[in-house]
């Protein structure tokens, strides 16, 4: 059996004003960084877990988050791996926008859609992310906006190379990552379909914890609080 944990970042300054954060780089709040810390103890009470590697994305509020459950969990010593393809959802034109405010402006019905749906895309970006930690990636794999799904198709050749590959080695793997990434890698993890998955939400710095057997299919889960 091997385990795999995923811990969502604490709440950050967006989450706090309540704004669509998609890829703007944010930090988290002092709350944040103290659900972080709770997220590591946390963490540290689950039996048998011996993570080999760090998974988390090129955000600040992840790369915090997994820094600050690495230091309380003694897991400094572990590779990290940053990538892009662990960012949150892309929420293109929404970016910094309130979401009470756009809720307003396009209906209740449209934003429930653009945010909770499997397939829905919110309005584009007007112009292509300019950030120099993007740099060396492939610009045509940029996105301007993503719906859930192609937040999942970004995301799951990464978990497949690098994370599962991993566990199919017998070894532990933490992730640390967004909302939405992890909306999009538990969906396919559980076989959520695509009506249901609009119901699941996951809690900032609330440790989830997948035990899976030699086939990498889940025998137990349990979410920490």
């Amino acid at each position: 059996m091997v385990k795999l944990v995923l811990v969502r970042h604490g709440e950050s300054v967006a989450n706090a004003a309540n704004v669509y954060t998609g890829w703007n780089d944010v930090p988290l709040t002092k709350k944040g960084e103290q659900q972080a810390r709770k997220a590591g103890r946390l963490i540290n009470q689950i039996s048998d877990f011996h993570p080999t590697h760090i998974h988390t994305s090129v955000l600040s509020r992840a790369i915090v988050t997994a820094n600050i459950v690495a230091d309380v969990c003694n897991f400094l010593y572990l590779p990290i791996t940053k990538t892009w393809r662990l960012n949150e959802r892309h929420y293109g034109a929404l970016r910094g926008l309130n979401k009470d405010i756009s809720r307003k402006v396009f209906g209740v019905e449209q934003v429930l859609m653009w945010r909770r749906s499997f397939d829905s895309v919110p309005p584009k970006q007007g112009s292509p992310i300019v950030d120099r930690r993007y740099r060396l990636c492939d610009q045509h794999l940029m996105p301007r906006a993503e719906s859930l799904h192609q937040t999942q198709l970004r995301l799951m050749p990464y978990y497949y190379d690098e994370v599962a590959s991993r566990m199919m080695r017998g070894e532990d793997q933490l992730i640390v990552a967004h909302g939405s990434s992890l909306r999009a890698l538990i969906k396919k993890l559980e076989g959520i379909n695509d009506h249901d998955i609009v119901k699941l939400e996951v809690p900032n710095a609330e440790p989830i914890i997948y035990t899976m057997n030699d086939d990498m299919r889940i025998i137990d889960k349990q979410i920490l609080n």
